[in-house]
């Protein structure tokens, strides 16, 4: 216990970690000591060790995630249920129900990886991916964020513009959102935990005052013909498409929590922060889209800003004040957005070697001046395109929590401490990651005929809907058990 304190001392007093290679410098030390100072963040994706792993807010795990749930992406999200895919509003919520209690659960377990190994969520990948395979896993997991973030953008620029009556311009509202969230994700994991602590009151506050004045309209809903089995299905595909990849970034805000903490207790955190705000916004926005073809001012609103169009034409009849609220839900993309910035940066250190010197927060600043052009764009051309490839591409996810949650469970006992720290930057230590691709790879070959996006309907998704995380996740989960023990044989790490 002394030598934890100890160390521990003498990492706040410095001001920085000096095991970080980028500290090295000489030159560069001095910087890095004030932004230290200043409260940011300097620990980019090596192991957190355990005597920096002292942090017993555990209700900030519950806090992040209920924050970064907040806000339009949800309703955006029920929206298509009933104005994409023609759902009753009884059918689309009950989807949204059903299978949000099922999807909540792997990023809810892997959250708990955090405070038990010190490891970030794409870092603890080494341990089933390997080394060298990991850099296509945290690839692929930056495209889906990415894209998330991009959406975020645009939605939020958006509806500032719908605000403003066209005053400020979609492209103003977009650079707007994307500077404020690299402002907040530059800090790093403690002041992001303290922003999203706070954060989310005024977003709710908002979204029922929403909720309110417009609300006697959501009553107006069109009719609709029976939903299929098939459409249903696929539907409950775009929910999975939301919650699961949030489990490819689970444990990188609890990964300064004390080890004492219970896993049920970050687990339960964590689903009930992902749970509780994204059924009853997925609910609403259901409801909103199937009521929106029977109210002109919201057609027109959709039309011109997408759901921030709506959400102001809402709001209307509150005047100035119903523009004040409407200003505030264009920020509450702002939780999302800073939250997918700060593992965005940490996954950008994995997809090369050399990358671990550059310091986290040098990545934020990267992807922001990526991502505001990119949403400009995507806001006047391809926003419907890259709404659907984001789903598309977030198969992956569900082959990639299979795949993980097996070599837990079955190889590693569920047993932490077989998870070396040390290890991750060790490839003849970790697993070499050939059955982890071939089990996730393998299963394609399925999931691609099960699959059924707006471009694409494969020859059994036709009949049966997409299922085409369904498979991915049974698939892996049955491949990767033999092949994994073939090269434990051959391997045994």
């Amino acid at each position: 216990m002394d030598e934890r304190k100890s160390a521990q001392s003498r990492t706040t007093s410095a001001g920085v970690d000096a095991t970080e290679p980028q500290y090295k410098s000489s030159k560069l030390a001095p910087w890095f000591a004030k932004l230290s100072n200043w409260g940011v963040e300097l620990r980019g994706i090596t192991p957190v060790p355990l005597e920096e792993r002292v942090d017993k807010r555990f209700i900030n795990v519950f806090f992040v995630w209920f924050a970064m749930s907040t806000n339009l992406l949800p309703i955006i999200t029920g929206i298509l249920g009933t104005f994409v895919f023609g759902l009753s509003l009884r059918d689309c919520s009950l989807v949204i129900l059903f299978f949000s209690l099922l999807c909540t659960v792997p990023p809810a377990y892997f959250s708990t990886f955090g405070s038990r190994t010190g490891l970030r969520q794409m870092l603890h990948a080494r341990y089933t991916f390997g080394y060298y395979v990991t850099p296509i896993i945290a690839f692929l997991n930056l495209a889906t964020i990415s894209g998330f973030g991009i959406i975020s953008c645009v939605l939020g620029g958006s509806t500032l513009a719908a605000v403003s009556d066209g005053g400020i311009d979609g492209t103003v509202g977009i650079v707007i959102i994307g500077l404020i969230g690299l402002f907040v994700s530059f800090g790093g994991y403690r002041f992001l935990h303290q922003y999203e602590r706070y954060s989310w009151t005024f977003t709710l506050v908002a979204i029922i005052i929403t909720a309110g004045v417009g609300g006697s309209k959501l009553f107006n809903q069109v009719e609709t013909a029976q939903s299929s089995p098939a459409t249903i299905v696929s539907y409950g595909g775009v929910i999975a498409g939301f919650l699961i990849p949030w489990a490819a970034m689970a444990s990188d805000f609890s990964v300064y929590c004390d080890p004492s903490v219970s896993t049920f207790r970050i687990f339960a955190y964590t689903y009930a922060g992902l749970f509780v705000p994204t059924v009853p916004l997925m609910v609403l926005g259901a409801a909103i889209g199937g009521a929106t073809a029977n109210n002109p001012t919201w057609v027109e609103g959709y039309t011109k800003y997408m759901v921030g169009g709506v959400l102001d034409a809402m709001l209307r009849p509150a005047g100035g004040f119903g523009k004040f609220i409407a200003v505030l839900l264009s920020l509450s993309v702002i939780g999302n957005l800073s939250g997918s910035m700060y593992s965005i940066s940490l996954n950008f250190q994995l997809l090369a070697p050399f990358f671990v010197r550059v310091p986290r927060f040098v990545f934020s600043v990267v992807y922001t001046a990526v991502a505001i052009p990119v949403a400009v764009y995507a806001a006047r051309s391809f926003f419907d395109s890259l709404e659907n490839f984001i789903y598309l591409i977030a198969y992956w996810s569900a082959a990639y929590v299979a795949v993980v949650t097996i070599e837990h469970f079955v190889f590693r006992k569920a047993d932490p401490t077989l998870y070396v720290p040390e290890h991750w930057d060790q490839p003849h230590k970790l697993p070499t990651g050939i059955s982890a691709i071939l089990a996730a790879g393998l299963s394609f070959g399925l999931v691609v005929p099960c699959a059924s996006q707006v471009w694409y309907t494969g020859q059994l998704a036709a009949t049966t809907g997409d299922i085409g995380f369904e498979v991915a996740f049974a698939l892996s989960s049955i491949l990767y058990v033999p092949i994994r023990w073939l090269e434990l044989k051959w391997r045994p790490i």
